[in-house]
């Protein structure tokens, strides 16, 4: 059940898939409930090293400065085991906001002639979407005649997926990301894909630089002791009160801001699990990652200490939240810089976000 970068517990694709039954059938109905929050939506690249750009620009991309020259065609390895050719790069097709972020982050932001519903960056926001839910309308993407198609192990309906290279269009799939040691990984084959290895290297190597840059930010703990941040997922309208574990997506933002994954030590080995008292009470967290519209669907903070078991908690009682758009937490892109950023400001002001 973990959430994926696109900020939905997505059920993994069929059994043709990497990702296999991953996530589990019982996510279909979270995948909906899901949405009923998740709303639809370049600058100069600066130094390599640069820290996170804040709040200003938080739902734009930043393209590299130069735009590449795809050198195509090129026949690459997608992660369902299928070899793909790719002749051109005019009309890019990326079915997940993630790869979106990618996509327009090199440079090609022109050539994409569609987005899924979880491109919610500025940039995007006027382009054709071509999801139903999270869910591929085939005919939508073939409608817009995309010489490329880029999706994840996440991606679905399988059917979709399947009728758009029976139609004859490149489809690569790429493998999801699940923490900060993917962001690197997940630029070098998108840049292959489109032709532009060059241009994916400078891209990894800015991100890399940046985010090595934020965590020289995050102040020493004087006690020694290290915050302890447990992920909340939630979607009030939906009953939805989820809390995270190891395989949530969120442990490795959390370790890398120099917190603890309260989730994780209490001993949730898996993705998420119902929230309880009990289980609260378990992870004693001292302040609480959520989804800013998350927080939002219960009511924002006064809310929030209303779910059983949260009041309780040292994160409730001090009223310590940490907030982030939907719309980029989990990304592990080339934003991600902006998250951890965002995450140390929130977590290391006093008394974090809702005080």
């Amino acid at each position: 059940m973990r959430i994926s970068q696109d900020h939905g517990p997505h059920q993994g694709q069929d059994a043709g898939r990497p990702d296999g039954g991953r996530a589990g059938a019982a996510l279909t109905v979270l995948v909906a409930l899901a949405l009923l929050l998740t709303g639809c939506g370049g600058g100069g690249n600066g130094s390599a090293a640069k820290p996170a750009q804040g709040a200003a620009d938080a739902d734009r991309v930043e393209p590299l400065a130069a735009v590449p020259e795809p050198a195509l065609p090129v026949t690459v390895e997608s992660a369902d085991g299928t070899k793909v050719t790719i002749d051109s790069a005019d009309r890019i097709v990326p079915l997940t906001g993630s790869l979106s972020e990618i996509v327009f982050t090199l440079g090609f932001g022109k050539q994409v002639v569609a987005r899924d519903i979880t491109a919610t960056f500025e940039q995007a926001e006027k382009l054709p979407v071509v999801t139903r839910a999270h869910d591929v309308s085939a005919e939508s993407v073939l409608s817009l005649k995309p010489t490329v198609v880029l999706a994840d192990t996440t991606t679905g309906p399988a059917e979709a997926i399947d009728q758009i290279r029976s139609a004859g269009i490149p489809l690569v799939v790429v493998e999801p990301a699940t923490g900060l040691d993917d962001v690197g990984r997940r630029i070098d084959t998108v840049a292959e894909a489109l032709g532009v290895p060059a241009a994916g290297a400078e891209l990894k190597e800015r991100t890399e630089s940046r985010i090595a840059a934020v965590r020289k930010t995050i102040p020493d703990h004087a006690d020694g002791k290290k915050p302890r941040v447990a992920f909340l997922y939630l979607r009030g309208s939906a009953s939805v009160y989820l809390l995270g574990g190891a395989e949530s997506g969120a442990s490795s933002l959390l370790e890398a801001a120099g917190a603890v994954d309260a989730g994780k030590t209490s001993g949730l080995s898996k993705d998420f699990t119902a929230i309880t008292s009990e289980a609260l009470a378990k992870a004693a967290p001292d302040a609480i990652l959520l989804m800013s519209k998350g927080l939002d669907s219960v009511g924002g903070m006064d809310g929030l200490v209303k779910i059983p078991g949260i009041a309780e908690t040292p994160a409730g009682m001090d009223r310590r939240v940490v907030s982030i758009d939907d719309g980029v937490l989990l990304n592990y892109g080339p934003r991600t810089d902006r998250v951890l950023a965002d995450i140390v400001e929130q977590l290391y002001a006093k008394g974090g976000t809702g005080q």
